[in-house]
């Protein structure tokens, strides 16, 4: 509960800088350096660790007397490829920042190349806790990070232009040609500090490296790297293709549209999140026996019901939601639906993905990603030149669509489920033509959410009406615990 609460909590509290970025950064072509920037990071962050945090876990409980040794081996490893590719990224500088288009910013590369090489060493250590079982300094240390973020984050784009003007001797240093900069300073700033609160782990360095570990732990690890870098590319090669495919500063205009409207479709990313950190390990202590199968079937009809419900939730209400951006980014709120449904394809595509894992054929999670993956690519090299940013929201719903297709139809050969596909496409159909109903009704002003609602709520009672002995047994539950 701690591990998966202080990680929602904070994805939701750093949800809170795209209100302040979007109403204080002075055009959506920095947001759009932002959204690509991070993208790359979050690439990096994959390569960087290489699979070595699920790498660690599993040497360390096959290991247990040598726990320590398995850490020390692992935090080498990844220590030392984080810095080699900081000591690359300085020496090579001006390559690569010409060859990703920051010819003119050297320096956003530098300090994020310095900071995805601190978030990859922090990994291990933080993986290091996990195995303690150490979750509250684990929460406590994440939620620090975030806290600090925000905080400086809310001086430097708040109180600094302001003082700037009244003060001009305690904000002399702030201008607005910089703010992309400080984004990134400040994640630095408060990333850095976070490795001082490990000292106690980091003694454990002094165990030095077992050569015959690292072999094992490399032959584990990179069929692990591969499935990593499939799933990550999938979530962020439009925001990195973007760029080459519209250049200049149209281009990241757009990107920063876009980059600031799906942040809004990220709350159906963080109900996935949520029920991937419950059902995960329930899946996983059940096996593979018939009862497994059943529940498995079961829970896929309720999360397609939540799931639709939210998506339903987020344009009903997308009247009152849209504030949460600046206006001048309001043009690009026709990608929300198209990219919180290919969120939910992902949600699919993560529940069946359990007949792969239960049967120790992982490989499958590799080709099935890298389908997917070359999907959102090839959609997103052929329309966004054509159609701009909807394409990236296209690609994502392709990719994720394609992905779970495939899952479908080679898992019910491989370990078959039960799957209630009359009652899922049921619920789908009915949330389709009501979707259709609230986008012909509009969803630009207010006046128009209380129709919405309504439409809303025509789900909620189907979903009652359907699921009626699942309620009234909950309510007993309720009433005799009352």
């Amino acid at each position: 509960m701690v591990y998966g609460l202080s990680s929602i909590v904070g994805r939701f509290l750093n949800y809170l800088l795209v209100p302040l970025y979007t109403y204080t950064l002075v055009s959506s072509g920095k947001y759009g350096i932002v959204t690509n920037i991070y993208a790359y990071t979050a690439l990096l962050l994959v390569l960087l660790t290489f699979g070595m945090e699920t790498t660690f876990f599993y040497f360390a409980n096959r290991q247990r007397e040598r726990s320590g040794t398995v850490f020390s081996t692992a935090l080498w490893m990844v220590g030392s490829v984080a810095l080699l590719f900081v000591l690359a990224v300085n020496l090579f500088i001006g390559p690569v920042s010409g060859a990703l288009g920051y010819t003119d910013h050297p320096e956003y590369l530098r300090i994020m190349a310095t900071v995805v090489a601190f978030d990859a060493f922090q990994a291990i250590l933080f993986a290091y806790l996990r195995y303690q079982g150490r979750a509250w300094k684990f929460a406590f240390l994440k939620l620090l990070f975030i806290f600090c973020n925000i905080g400086i984050n809310l001086f430097v784009f708040v109180a600094a232009p302001r003082l700037a003007v009244s003060h001009p001797a305690l904000a002399g240093w702030y201008t607005p040609d910089n703010q992309v900069l400080y984004i990134f300073l400040i994640n630095l700033i408060c990333t850095a500090p976070i490795t001082l609160a490990f000292i106690p782990e980091l003694r454990q360095m002094r165990a030095g490296v077992d050569w015959t570990l690292v072999r094992q732990m490399l032959r584990y690890t990179w069929p692990l790297l591969l499935l990593g870098l499939a799933g990550i590319l999938n979530q962020v090669a439009d925001k990195i293709c973007y760029r080459f495919l519209v250049p200049g500063e149209e281009g990241d205009a757009q990107l920063g549209i876009y980059g600031a409207c799906i942040k809004i479709a990220m709350i159906m990313a963080m109900i996935t999140q949520a029920f991937r950190y419950a059902y995960e390990p329930f899946v996983f202590a059940q096996g593979q026996g018939r009862d497994s199968k059943e529940s498995q079937a079961l829970v896929m009809k309720y999360f397609v019901m939540v799931t639709l419900l939210a998506f339903l939730a987020v344009v009903a209400f997308m009247p009152l939601l849209k504030h949460i951006i600046a206006p001048r980014y309001w043009e690009g709120l026709r990608a929300v639906p198209i990219v919180m449904m290919a969120e939910i394809f992902m949600g699919i595509y993560f529940n069946l993905s359990f007949w792969y894992k239960l049967i120790a054929k992982t490989f499958w999670g590799a080709i099935l990603s890298g389908i997917g993956c070359v999907v959102l690519l090839a959609v997103n090299i052929i329309f966004v030149p054509r159609v701009g940013y909807m394409a990236c929201a296209w690609g994502g719903f392709c990719g994720y669509g394609v992905c779970m297709v495939l899952s479908y139809f080679i898992g019910q050969h491989y370990n078959p489920v039960p799957y209630p596909l009359k009652a899922i496409g049921g619920y789908f159909a009915l949330a389709l033509a009501l979707f259709a109903a609230m986008a012909a009704i509009g969803t630009d002003t207010g006046a128009q959410m209380l129709p919405n609602v309504l439409l809303l709520l025509v789900f909620v009672a189907v979903m009652a009406f359907n699921e009626r002995a699942l309620l009234a047994k909950v309510l007993r539950k309720l009433h005799v615990r009352k």
